[in-house]
This record gives C-alpha cells, structure tokens and sequence, in this order.
C-alpha cells in the first residue's frame, strides 16, 4: 500500500498515481480548473469546529489527531474505498496546509495505511 501527502500547490508528478483532495474547504489562490486532482472526499476531512480549534491553536496536535481519528472511526467505508485504491496504485492526499509535518492528511494517510 502506498499513500503519500502532498500540498496543493506542489507539482504534479506521474508518481502521484490517484489524486485525493482532503480538504473541507477549497485551497486559496487554486482555480478549480488547474488543480490536478481525480476526486474531493469531504466525507474524511476533519469537521469544522476541530479543524478551527487546531488552527486557531486551542488544541494541539496530539489532540486534535485523537479527536480527527474519532470522527474518522465514522466512516469505516470511505476509508476501506481509498485503502482498496492505495492497494492498486498509489494514493496521493492533496492538503493545502503549510505545515506540512502536523496537519490532518497525515493523519488521514495513518489511518487509512491500518485499514
């Protein structure tokens, strides 16, 4: 199984293999038209009010990953969907934010890697 994260604005590469954007909200400063991507899944970003409190700094990492993986425990099917398709080819978590260390599509690309 192969899944890797990649920002928004980095370039696209054959590599890339299935292309996931797993943000609630558009990236800024992107068109819909120029973003390379085959599909949004809403269904496993982190909900609004987490990812607000992560961003505005009241939670930290640790919590916000132990909060973001109860949520995702509710969509067991979306999950098993991406992970049959990180077992075909590689499956690339398109995330626009900075951070590129703690941020939600790595968590993502750990829960989804134990299903």
């Amino acid at each position: 199984m192969k899944i890797q994260c990649k920002r928004v604005y980095d370039p696209v590469e054959k590599s890339d293999g299935y292309r996931v954007l797993v943000d609630r909200l558009w990236p800024r400063g992107i068109k819909k038209t120029d973003l390379v991507y085959d599909e949004w899944v809403k269904a496993l970003t982190p909900s609004s009010d987490l990812r607000k409190a992560f961003h505005a700094e009241l939670i930290d990492f640790a919590h916000f990953s132990e909060q973001y993986r109860a949520e995702l425990a509710q969509q067991q099917q979306e999950g098993k969907r991406l992970a049959d398709i990180a077992r075909q080819q590689t499956l690339t978590l398109l995330y626009a934010a900075k951070n590129t260390q703690q941020n939600h599509a790595q968590v993502l690309a750990q829960w989804l890697a134990e299903r």
